[in-house]
């Protein structure tokens, strides 16, 4: 069964807090929401021993303005700050299983981000801040985290899930995606921010600026190392040690992607690569946390951002740069379709209150 699904186009410029402020009130109208509190709201109350300060010190060392956001949204939504820590820190809420794939050269970075629909904010964000960090475009998660994007110093980020076993005291891979984006111009930026900041989980991070220049950073709680490669799936090829027992699937799909990637000659051939459902890239195993929700591709050279969701589509393509300069994007929405009968959380109240656990 094919389900229409979408994602909502949300911009802002302004300071961090007013950021935080507008998708507070957003999300009070939403079901974003009483969706989480139904998947996840047993679980989040023993769960967790929230360490307010812990957080603080961390968040004010690495993106000290996302705390002022975290503060909007906690005074939109009228929570005190424990619970606002708690739901968009980026430090407790576990991150689920999930697949992923990322194909690179110097001129583009693609990626098809692949988990169960259900676990989907369906937000795709231009946000340009007048008050400290770089500006950026790309999909969130927990509202405050990023899965993919571009900034508008050209740096472009993806990450792929390794392993969740052994986690540590730190930031999951969507707020260190955000930071990423949120504070470094460059790759080599981004090696050094990914190799002091703490990790909560274990993920390859691939990235690619305006020069061109593109690696893979494999990072775990314990070690950050870095390799030149092209593909990128789920699972390490340095820091093997921290890999998953099961990794056939995640070495056939890197495989696929190394010999049909020899015959691609331009950025669109590439999208169609990971986005055409008949390549053998593209998943629609939605119940196992690994089918395809969306494939985003960044060309920091031309600073555009192409997106898709579900499979065999042609991208919407944004130009940054235009929206940097003040233009606004009229699209209000991204629709696609997904071999899953479920929807976004953004979409509507869940009849199934388990309906990921």
């Amino acid at each position: 069964m094919m389900k229409r699904v979408y994602s909502d186009i949300i911009q802002f410029r302004g300071s961090h807090y007013d950021f935080g402020y507008m998708q507070g009130e957003l999300l009070r109208e939403s079901p974003i929401f009483p969706n989480r509190e139904k998947q996840w709201g047993s679980k989040r109350k023993y769960h967790f021993s929230i360490d307010e300060q812990e957080v603080k010190s961390a968040m004010m060392k690495f993106a000290p303005r996302i705390w002022d956001e975290i503060t909007g949204l906690a005074d939109a939504l009228k929570w005190d700050m424990h619970d606002a820590i708690r739901e968009f820190g980026g430090y407790y809420l576990e991150y689920g299983r999930s697949g992923c794939s990322i194909f690179t050269s110097d001129d583009y970075l693609i990626r098809n981000y692949d988990n169960h629909p259900a676990s989907y904010e369906g937000q795709y964000m231009f946000y340009q801040p007048t008050d400290q960090g770089y500006a950026m475009v790309g999909p969130s998660m927990q509202l405050t985290g990023r899965i993919d994007g571009l900034n508008e110093e050209g740096l472009a980020m993806g990450y792929n899930f390794v392993n969740r076993k052994k986690s540590g005291g730190g930031f999951v891979c969507n707020m260190v995606g955000r930071i990423i984006l949120e504070s470094c111009a460059s790759v080599e930026e981004a090696i050094d921010l990914l190799r002091e900041i703490p990790h909560r989980h274990s993920f390859n991070y691939v990235l690619l600026d305006k020069k061109g220049k593109t690696c893979v950073v494999e990072a775990s709680p314990r070690k950050v190392d870095v390799h030149q490669g092209l593909v990128c799936t789920n699972h390490f090829e340095k820091l093997t040690e921290e890999n998953r027992y099961r990794m056939d699937e995640s070495v056939s799909r890197q495989e696929t992607m190394r010999t049909l990637g020899t015959e691609v000659q331009s950025a669109y051939q590439a999208f169609q690569l990971m986005n055409d459902t008949d390549k053998g890239v593209f998943s629609e195993k939605y119940g196992a946390w690994a089918g395809t929700i969306h494939t985003a591709a960044y060309l920091p050279k031309d600073m555009k951002a192409w997106f898709s969701i579900g499979g065999d589509q042609r991208p919407v393509i944004f130009d940054f740069n235009k929206w940097l300069a003040g233009e606004k994007v009229l699209v209000k929405q991204i629709k696609g379709k997904l071999n899953s009968d479920s929807p976004f959380v953004n979409m509507e109240l869940f009849s199934d209150p388990g309906i990921l656990l």
